[in-house]
């Protein structure tokens, strides 16, 4: 093939031309990554620069032959202040080199080390060795100006590791062409033909039909117009096209404060910024604003990388030609930004000299910020640090002089809304609104429709704090009058900054009026005591309230939301507290003539004074109703209320009385203090139990240890472990016992007072007897009159070896208990004895069978 035409079928397949191998330089060249840092293994916090430690030094405690030691150390304490000042627990700043510094007696390095062994270091001072040291870390996290980070350096963050421009970008008419550029001709007219030309180390192109042409050292466009010059001189009739190959690779030197400083191949229109993704970017102590390109030693070009991050502006990145050195010197004066700007950072400053100028290199201020108190931190001559308030809105402001090392804050405006009043509490849209002079309470709620349900409409507290660091004031308001005369007192005229608050009548105020009343007692002072007052008793809100000026006795009823249903309305008592003579406090006891307060007379409407309390007393046997229910064969079961004092069997005619089915003898009438008490009673012999099983294991170890053996003792754990089991599962019920049949024939010294909460169920009639106990198989019967309790025994099995015939026992139906006397005499004669439908027969265990168990029968 013709040459042209086998360089582009090589350049399709991807062929490298050995022919020209010589005259090309290696590119890409590979950057190795660094090698990956291994994690700090596991251990204990060690303490490093900057770091925030408590130390605590302490005399040692010594055993008593050596308190004459301990006396000389406190004396040398005592002779040196500097170590007495040092003594006890004590904040420590590590400084930049890890050092702490104890003033005036020594500076420590601790960076390294653990907290263990930075007291162990602080003890082996000479100064300090009368002393037993005991270091904490603080893991402090920074804030504000601490945590800013140098501006720009996140440029080259995530560089990768190879570097490869693109090769089909456009080359611009100004590139300058050097050995190993492709040069690409098309010819085309009376001949056509295709070449693509190297650039040889002598500079010149071997054009066929023409010879070499010299262009090293021409730029694209000055090259492009030579060729087409030659072309038409000495070729007639023909015209060419001239286009750029494959360009050439370039080394260039990337040295100063970079990550990887060295010699970098790159490509031929690579620039300043890409020779330092190259290199892996700048180091945190290296200048982004003085990147500076050297050409045979001389200083061609300065890149200020701010004008690209800040402004978009790549002017100053100038392309590299072949052995440019790119040098980064070390970063320049820097001040930092923090607080209310939209870049906070640490800036490099290059020219930058006023306050104005810094803020524009953070992006300007939020609209949150306040530029009217700007603080400049600064490091003055004496080593110490100063620092001004500055104002951005004067000129004398912006211009203020800044300089490396300062540290620009700019504050936040004050959370605080001017001209507004904040209503709260029970309302439809709570929130703030805007206040306007002259303003009243009816013009930020014009109607009770704008309350929601159950709000309290004749008690709003209003909050006034004229001054925002003095003290409050505490007013109240009616809405009711306030709506019905708006231009009279009781509608008063709100101020800037007001808190109006409505309240419900259901729930307490004490979440709101308590922290409020709080503040009130903080303000008192000798001679202006806290102006706060109580109520209590029957209003639906008692509690404390603050103390307004002229408040009478029905102004603190109405803050007590009114009284309550079972208010006593003819007499109140009000206890006032005095101090007589300035020694002494009395109590006086004033009745109040409530009916005539509520009447509205003037005369019996006392004024109130710091610390009075109000109390509303209850109406004579004010009792809350009660219910009782009534369940299963009656005509009419449910809930019933009752009256004090009233009886089972009045409820129960009242009920329609009991249907034909109805078992008077298994009736259960349930109590809800019998059942608390019950439980109390269960748990009190849970706690015996245990402590006797406790004391049983004892004596079972010693026994075991002493003879060998325990089996007689394991049985009798056995058997409380059971017994504890059931005493933790048993569920108090409440029963009390009554006698159904008697209550309902009108005897009444039977007949049961009800009380709140009672129950009374009445079953079916029941046919079945139940045995239970120490019998062969436990079971149940069907009642037969002519049955004994005998012989119900033995159709259930009859008695197990372990059944104590002695203390067998009947439960009636109705929770009643039939006992015998404990001899077996009993057993004999009461063999017999009656047994009635719904009975249960229990056949207890003989419990003196089994040792340690005697206790607990």
């Amino acid at each position: 093939l013709p040459e042209s035409q086998r360089r582009e079928l090589m350049r399709a397949m991807g062929v490298r031309d050995t022919a020209r191998a010589e005259t090309e330089l290696e590119f890409p060249e590979t950057v190795l990554p660094p090698e990956p840092e291994l994690p700090e293994p596991a251990g204990p916090p060690r303490l490093k620069a900057e770091s925030t430690i408590i130390v605590w030094l302490t005399l040692p405690e010594l055993e008593e032959p050596n308190r004459q030691r301990e006396r000389e150390l406190e004396q040398a304490l005592r002779r040196n202040p500097q170590l007495e000042a040092v003594r006890g627990a004590a904040t420590y700043l590590l400084d930049s080199l890890g050092r702490i510094h104890f003033p005036g007696i020594a500076s420590i390095p601790l960076a390294g080390l653990t907290e263990l062994e930075a007291a162990r270091r602080i003890e082996a001072e000479p100064n300090l060795r009368m002393f037993e040291a005991e270091v904490m870390l603080l893991p402090l996290e920074l804030f504000g100006a601490e945590i800013l980070e140098p501006f720009g350096y996140e440029l080259f963050q995530g560089t990768p590791v190879t570097f490869a421009p693109a090769t089909d970008v456009p080359v611009p008419a100004d590139y300058t062409l050097g050995p190993g550029d492709q040069v690409r001709v098309q010819l085309f007219g009376k001949e056509s033909a295709d070449y693509t030309l190297v650039v040889n180390r002598d500079g010149s192109l071997n054009f066929p039909q023409i010879g070499p042409i010299v262009v090293a050292g021409l730029n694209f466009g000055q090259m492009r117009d030579l060729i087409q010059q030659r072309v038409a001189d000495q070729m007639i009739g023909v015209n060419v096209s001239v286009t750029m190959g494959e360009l050439r690779s370039i080394r260039v030197f990337v040295l100063g404060d970079v990550t990887r400083p060295g010699s970098f191949t790159v490509s031929g229109l690579s620039t300043m910024t890409n020779a330092l993704f190259v290199s892996g970017g700048i180091s945190p102590v290296g200048s982004l604003r003085d990147v500076q390109l050297k050409r045979n030693g001389e200083l061609v070009q300065r890149l200020d990388l701010y004008d690209l991050l800040l402004n978009g502006d790549n002017r100053g990145d100038a392309r590299l030609m072949p052995n440019d050195v790119l040098f980064v010197p070390p970063r320049g004066p820097t001040v930092a930004v923090s607080g209310e700007v939209q870049r906070p950072a640490i800036y490099e400053l290059v020219g930058e000299r006023s306050l104005a100028q810094v803020i524009r290199l953070a992006g300007g201020m939020t609209p949150t910020a306040f530029a009217g108190a700007v603080r400049l931190e600064r490091v003055d001559p004496a080593g110490g640090r100063s620092v001004q308030t500055l104002d951005l809105g004067t000129s004398a402001g912006r211009d203020a002089a800044v300089r490396g090392g300062d540290v620009v804050s700019v504050g936040p405006v004050l959370d605080l809304l001017t001209d507004h009043i904040l209503l709260a509490g029970h309302v439809q849209r709570p929130g703030s609104y805007e206040w306007r002079p002259g303003m009243r309470l009816t013009d930020l709620v014009g109607s009770v429709n704008q309350l929601k349900a159950d709000a309290d409409r004749h008690y709003v507290l209003i909050r006034r704090q004229p001054d925002l660091s003095g003290a409050i004031e505490l007013f109240s308001a009616d809405l009711v009058a306030a709506l019905a005369n708006p231009r009279s007192p009781a509608n008063p005229v709100l101020m800037n900054l007001d808190h109006v608050t409505f309240f419900d009548l259901g729930s307490g105020r004490v979440a709101v009026i308590g922290p409020l009343l709080d503040q009130l007692r903080r303000q008192a002072v000798f001679g202006n005591p806290a102006r706060v007052v109580t109520v209590g008793g029957r209003v639906r809100a008692p509690g404390s309230y603050p103390l307004e000026d002229g408040m009478t006795i029905s102004d603190l009823v109405r803050a007590g939301a009114s009284l309550a249903d079972s208010a006593y309305g003819l007499t109140a008592e009000l206890t006032r507290y005095e101090v007589r003579d300035g020694t002494r406090r009395v109590v006086d006891l004033v009745e109040v003539d409530l009916s005539a307060v509520l009447a509205g007379d003037l005369s019996a409407d006392l004024r109130l004074q710091p610390f009075d309390h109000l109390n509303i007393k209850e109406v004579s046997e004010w009792r809350r109703q009660g219910r009782v229910e009534l369940r299963g064969e009656v005509r009419f079961p449910g809930e019933y209320f009752i009256e004090a004092g009233e009886r089972l069997s009045n409820v129960i005619a009242r009920a329609g009385g009991l249907t034909e089915q109805a078992f008077l003898s298994g009736s259960v009438f349930l109590r809800e203090d019998l059942r608390r008490r019950e439980g109390e009673q269960i748990q009190r012999l849970i706690n015996r139990l245990e402590a006797d099983l406790a004391t049983l294991a004892m004596q079972a170890s010693r026994a075991a240890a002493v003879q060998g053996g325990g089996t007689r003792a394991d049985q009798s754990m056995g058997v409380g472990q059971g017994l504890l089991t059931q005493l933790r599962r048993a569920q108090p019920v409440g029963r009390l016992v009554i006698d159904l049949p008697a209550v309902l024939s009108g005897d009444d010294s039977n007949d049961v007072v009800l009380k709140d909460g009672d129950t009374l169920i009445i079953p079916e009639r029941s046919q079945e007897v139940t045995v239970l106990g120490e019998v062969q198989y436990a079971t149940s019967h069907i009642h037969a009159s002519a049955l004994s309790r005998n012989d119900y025994i033995g159709a259930s099995g009859g008695l197990t070896a372990n059944a104590d015939e002695r203390r067998i026992y009947i439960v009636r139906a109705n929770g009643a208990v039939v006992a015998g006397d404990g001899s077996r005499k009993w057993f004999r004669q009461s063999g017999g004895m009656e047994v009635r439908p719904g009975d249960a027969i229990i056949v207890p265990m003989n419990v003196d069978r089994v040792p340690a168990l005697a206790l607990w029968q």
